[in-house]
């Protein structure tokens, strides 16, 4: 990690007001939403926990089909504006709390989700991260995030080398595999920006 989760939970606090608009801006990050939507796929009865929960686009999303989401982040800028978007909305059966991807906070999931923010970690940090949610028992973990298809281009947009710090599709799937899944979908959005969908290995 190139920022301590201090610097990076102040950071995000500052933006928080303004997160959404200027996310909703980028088409990327319009479509990784939908497709960590589309690919989570909850059922009535099942827990969802969002990490890296943001301002609660993903959670107040799924928030329909689940029985329950849980959000997590760092910023608590950002999740009170979850808050008050899920009180503006009339969703109950969403609650978000500080969790971090290697200290969730949270006992057991059916269902991990997390959309750009894993890329603030460093390889070694993104290889304990998802052996903490493979730990959680989930049949399917959604992530997107920015992520290498091919070699990066520190000129593209989705890659700032002061704060963020992606790895290579080939060594998120690696670590997900290690970690007891199997890699069921891999959706290319941009070069440099990816969703992969990997399922619970049969025992």
């Amino acid at each position: 990690m190139k920022k301590s989760l201090q610097d990076h939970a102040d950071r995000f606090d500052e933006v928080a007001g303004e997160y959404d608009d200027s996310q909703n801006d980028t088409e990327e990050y319009r479509a990784c939403v939908s497709l960590v939507v589309e690919h989570a796929d909850p059922d009535s009865d099942d827990t969802v926990v969002d990490l890296g929960t943001g301002t609660g686009a993903i959670a107040l999303a799924l928030a329909d089909d689940a029985g329950r989401v849980v959000g997590r982040d760092i910023s608590e800028g950002m999740m009170e504006r979850a808050r008050e978007k899920a009180a503006e909305q009339g969703i109950e059966n969403v609650e978000f709390g500080e969790g971090r991807f290697r200290e969730p906070n949270v006992a057991s999931a059916d269902i991990v989700v997390s959309n750009f923010a894993m890329h603030h970690l460093s390889d070694e940090e993104k290889r304990e991260a998802i052996e903490v949610i493979a730990e959680l028992g989930p049949r399917r973990f959604v992530l997107g995030d920015v992520m290498f298809f091919g070699e990066p281009d520190p000129d593209e947009p989705f890659y700032s080398p002061e704060v963020d710090d992606p790895s290579t599709v080939g060594h998120l799937a690696d670590v997900m595999t290690d970690a007891g899944f199997s890699l069921t979908a891999v959706e290319r959005v941009h070069e440099q920006v990816g969703v992969l969908v990997a399922e619970r290995s049969p025992e």
